[in-house]
């Protein structure tokens, strides 16, 4: 089978690759088939774009998802349950929106491992690898596990935007600084995805970028010319890392500002303001407005922080911008003044609006968190706050999936009577990690090479074949 085997952008291939090449059907989205020897998954290809919305902080399964009103009173919380649009299944009261578009994606509520903090559970999430100390709170290090959107930023595809993978409302903080998982790792920076902060801190999304530094690529590559020229006596300096990782930025950094189309795809004055408010105005809803306009734009894979931090109510008790899912103390008053409310009617918006514009048909739509909430309400003094909340749990959660061919209408895998153990169906993030790259037409069998030639597999997972109606 086809590997990806060199660590220079868009990686090269060797001798034997090329000859497999040759005989190998390619996907629009430039990655190689398997071979007929190797298991073909359900949804393998399905996907131009995978879209992930990360809901920072651990969502209350039984608060949203997976409502217990039959559980005892300190269990099952305040919330009443709702009928959705598919029959049977209930979301609690303040999702009526996504209630409402229920019959357009497959729940699974039968996600699980064994991470108890939000830093490596995070990691976890983006990468599909366990962090080396458990539960935890590490900073990114040069030896982590690349992230999703760096092993995609590695391997060779073929798109017309600069990067392979862009993170927006990023970079995740837990609470104030960025979590591991998110860059590059052991690729190196160079493979980082583009890291895009606050959609509504400009008139386009990424600072210092507009129509005004637009010229044209000639006229880049002569002005690098001239850099070149500049830097002559300093060739010694080409074989440090650090100047290589420069020189790929560089060149992404010509194709933004020579293109018109690139900076036009962060311009998110380009909308109506209709549809401006009907995402919301505010960072959450223009993120997930720019994750609908990067997928129209062919970027392989979006990954919206919808919460750029998973606490930051602790600090700024006020200010919603600031609040995360963490929510161990007053959590159904932050619930239901701050935190559901916005992320009904954004994401309500965002799978109404992919699946008019037919979007969703190759699109891998995933609304995800990095675990659940326990199953018992309690206060948590460790913690600020008034009221009691839940504390973080692994053992059982919620997430989402819409487009590329995954059921319509269904949910898969259920919890016991408490929302707290999986009883059926069980998956972890290395599956989910699995079926991000099946949809993009990624097999199983690719890998990439660490800075000493270690070869490691682009996942350890397992496509979830469920959620395409297939056990």
């Amino acid at each position: 089978m086809l590997t990806f085997t060199e660590t220079h952008p868009r990686a090269r291939i060797n001798r034997r690759q090329a000859l497999s090449m040759a005989s190998a059907a390619m996907l629009g989205s430039g990655m190689v088939l398997a071979r007929d020897s190797e298991v073909q998954f359900p949804g393998f290809g399905k996907a131009k774009s995978v879209l992930t919305i990360f809901a920072h902080g651990g969502q209350s399964q039984i608060d949203m998802w997976d409502p217990k009103p039959n559980a005892p009173e300190h269990v099952r919380g305040v919330f009443k349950p709702i009928q959705t649009a598919v029959p049977g299944v209930h979301f609690t009261e303040d999702m009526p929106g996504i209630a409402s578009v229920a019959d357009r994606f497959t729940l699974v509520r039968s996600m699980a491992h064994e991470d108890l903090d939000h830093g490596s559970a995070t990691y976890l999430s983006f990468t599909g690898r366990y962090h080396s100390v458990l539960s935890s709170n590490p900073l990114p290090n040069p030896t982590d596990i690349p992230s999703m959107g760096s092993v995609l930023e590695y391997l060779p595809t073929d798109q017309r935007f600069p990067y392979s993978s862009v993170y927006v409302n990023g970079p995740a903080l837990v609470p104030e600084l960025p979590a591991a998982g998110q860059y590059g790792g052991l690729l190196g920076k160079k493979f980082d995805p583009l890291m895009v902060g606050d959609p509504t801190a400009d008139e386009i999304a990424i600072p210092g970028l507009s129509y005004k530094t637009a010229m044209s690529e000639s006229k880049m590559r002569e002005r690098m010319r001239l850099k070149d020229q500049l830097n002559h006596n300093l060739q010694g300096l080409s074989r440090d890392q650090r100047v290589q990782d420069n020189a790929r930025l560089y060149g992404q950094a010509i194709d933004m500002l020579s293109s018109p189309e690139v900076i036009s795809a962060f311009d998110l004055s380009q909308e109506s303001e209709p549809m401006r408010e009907a995402y919301g105005h505010y960072r959450s809803g223009q993120a997930c407005l720019l994750g609908r306009r990067l997928v129209e734009v062919g970027v392989p894979y979006i990954n919206v922080i919808f919460n750029h931090t998973n606490r930051g109510q602790d600090a700024a008790p006020e200010a919603i911008e600031e609040y995360g899912w963490d929510t161990h103390n007053d959590i159904f008053e932050a619930m239901h003044k701050y935190l559901v409310p916005r992320f009904d009617k954004t994401i309500t918006t965002l799978i109404k609006d992919l699946d008019d514009r037919g979007l969703l048909d190759t699109t891998l739509l995933v609304i995800m968190s990095e675990f659940g909430r326990a199953p018992v309400v309690a206060p948590e003094p460790r913690f600020k706050g008034n009221n009691a909340g839940r504390k973080h749990w692994a053992s059982a959660y919620s997430i989402a999936l819409a487009g590329a061919g995954v059921q319509r209408g269904a949910v898969v895998g259920a919890t016991d009577r408490l929302g707290g153990e999986v009883v059926t169906d069980r998956y972890a993030p290395w599956d989910l990690t699995a079926t991000v790259f099946n949809a993009l037409g990624i097999p199983r069998s690719a890998h990439y090479l660490d800075p000493v030639d270690r070869p490691f597999p682009v996942t350890v997972g397992k496509p979830m074949t469920a959620l395409y109606g297939s056990t």
